[in-house]
């Protein structure tokens, strides 16, 4: 069944507000170390979506599968430091690229290996497509490095991000968007909670930094977090993933926007293979059907309540 066009929006406009990160970043202090912005924002977002959830009256603690809520949390947890590390170890080009291209591809096999559900044909063109589309979009980049610890840390990166959008769907099968973002968000504070106390905090004491903190937390963790979640609840998982490469599409368009950054033919073609995936996908029923051919890892994950 063709996914609802209104849920494949909520996921788009989730990613058009992830990729206001880049930019907002630029604006922050010189202080400001990255995996410490990524722990604020966290820290920021998790509360403001308990507070969100606490007064519309859907915070509650009984139901909760601790394995799902600990492995998406803690997918989520691992995200931030992973990509942060990698993009400065081999670049934001290689590491945006292989973090962000990676995921879906990642997001696709484990629903295929874990639950038996097969991306359809359109699917996997359609995210080949817009993932081609990103690596001509950072051709841009003059100077490009490549690492081994980057690049496994790169990939680390998508796998976390694919782990966390499998296992807030299963989430959201017995729970509300709201309740699985605010509940999943706020353990992976939690667990990023330490990186506070390791690194200099003092530029949240600038008006700029207290400025792109709030912007962070608020708007592209809280509400994007959110919509993403509302958007999971009409799509796959896989489709879900493949949709947020719309994040760099929105990243480079603000660089040319705000910026002032200047874009090659190459990277501009980039944005069109891009745009033209997002397209496809938005029209792709993501999965197609069930492989017998895992029906028994999917069985035994049934009978021992992992998925």
């Amino acid at each position: 069944m063709q996914a609802e066009r209104k849920y494949v929006f909520f996921v788009l406009f989730a990613a058009i507000l992830w990729g206001t990160t880049g930019t907002a970043q630029t604006f922050a202090p010189e202080s400001a170390d990255p995996v410490a912005i990524g722990a604020v924002r966290s820290a920021v977002g998790g509360l403001a979506l308990l507070i969100y959830v606490a007064f519309r009256g859907k915070l509650y603690l009984r139901g909760w599968s601790l394995l799902h809520v600990t492995v998406a949390a803690v997918g989520m947890a691992a995200y931030q430091p992973l990509f942060f590390s990698a993009v400065s170890v081999t670049g934001v080009a290689v590491g945006t690229v292989i973090a962000i291209g990676s995921a879906p591809i990642l997001a696709g096999l484990l629903e295929w290996v874990i639950k038996g559900n097969v991306p359809e044909r359109k699917w996997w063109f359609a995210t080949i497509l817009a993932i081609a589309g990103c690596l001509l979009l950072f051709s841009n980049e003059q100077e490009l490095s490549l690492s081994l610890a980057g690049i496994l840390m790169a990939l680390g990166a998508g796998l976390s991000f694919a782990i966390y959008a499998i296992m807030s769907k299963r989430l959201l099968e017995r729970h509300s968007f709201e309740a699985v973002a605010a509940v999943v968000f706020s353990l992976s504070a939690l667990c990023l909670m330490p990186v506070l106390f390791v690194y200099d905090l003092s530029w949240l004491l600038e008006p700029n930094g207290i400025a792109i903190a709030c912007h962070l937390g608020l708007i592209t963790t809280a509400v994007a977090y959110l919509l993403f979640s509302q958007g999971l609840t009409g799509v796959p998982a896989a489709t879900g993933v493949s949709l947020s490469l719309a994040e760099p599409l929105t990243a480079a368009m603000l660089g040319v926007l705000v910026v002032g950054e200047m874009l090659t033919p190459a990277a501009w073609l980039g944005a069109g293979l891009l745009f033209a995936g997002l397209r496809l996908l938005s029209f792709s029923r993501g999965m197609q059907h069930q492989d017998e051919r895992t029906s028994f890892l999917k069985r035994l994950c049934q009978k021992r309540k992992l998925f």
